[in-house]
């Protein structure tokens, strides 16, 4: 059975010549195939792809991690959009092969996506972002510089402050709070551009916040400075982070982040 969307852009087409044709096509499938990325601190009963393959997700349990991704869904939904990609489920973390290229790639998905919305299950309506653990976290700092567009919502699900504007970074109250609680100038919180410029800095930003394994310290890393490095788990964390400091000074020529410390 033919979907809406292609019945959609079947009559669109039917009128116009070639060319209109593919500029039509264009068109709707940057549209139609359009993504939203959910950023957010792993809980309990987080669910894999395993657990949902087959499956439909509001069919399933709303214990632990799977609510939450309901939910995600809906609110992308709520937002126009058809697809939703969550880091838990969207990722078989049995392939080494996957994890290697999702860590490759992971600043550039988020880059790409149409939205990304921040869930801060640690905020309530009355609650600063400013004190969340997601701006402590290792993977949550490329999830705050990659987007372009980001909503932050808070443990209900509301909208943080109630503010309704359609990108998050450019409203300035959010940006106060989030540039006082990291140190990141809010010109890199509005674009940020992966590479090797402003290395010393980049590690600062990193230099306060944690992983639950150490050697992601590192490799939380690799996609804001644009570096492709195996990822070897169960390496030690100084052996990580050795490894990206010999590749950012052999590329960029820069010693001075071997000058850098982080916690």
């Amino acid at each position: 059975m033919k979907s809406k969307l292609y019945k959609r852009l079947v009559s669109r087409c039917a009128t116009c010549d070639w060319d209109q044709q593919l500029d039509r096509i264009r068109a709707d499938i940057s549209r139609d195939f359009q993504y939203v990325t959910l950023s957010h601190r792993w809980g309990e009963g987080e669910p894999s792809l395993r657990d949902i393959e087959g499956h439909t997700i509001y069919d399933m349990s709303i214990r632990g991690g799977f609510g939450k991704l309901q939910t995600f869904c809906r609110v992308a939904s709520e937002w126009n959009y058809l697809w939703a990609w969550s880091d838990t489920c969207c990722i078989d973390k049995h392939s080494s092969a996957e994890v290697q290229e999702t860590i490759g790639s992971m600043f550039a998905w988020y880059r790409q996506s149409a939205l990304t919305i921040v869930y801060l299950s640690d905020v309530t309506g009355i609650g600063s972002l400013g004190s969340s653990e997601w701006l402590r976290r290792g993977w949550t700092l490329q999830e705050l510089l990659a987007p372009e567009r980001v909503v932050f919502y808070t443990k209900t699900w509301s909208l943080y402050k109630n503010i309704t504007s359609l990108n998050h970074k450019m409203d300035a109250v959010v940006l106060e709070e989030v540039e006082g609680a990291t140190g990141i100038e809010r010109r890199f919180l509005k674009k940020c551009s992966p590479g090797l410029d402003d290395a010393r800095l980049r590690l600062q930003w990193a230099s306060t916040r944690t992983t639950t394994r150490a050697e992601d310290i590192a490799y939380s890393l690799f996609g804001i400075f644009n570096v492709h490095l195996p990822i070897m788990y169960g390496e030690s964390a100084e052996n990580a982070l050795g490894r990206l400091l010999a590749e950012i000074v052999s590329q960029s020529g820069d010693i001075s982040v071997l000058d850098w410390v982080g916690e």
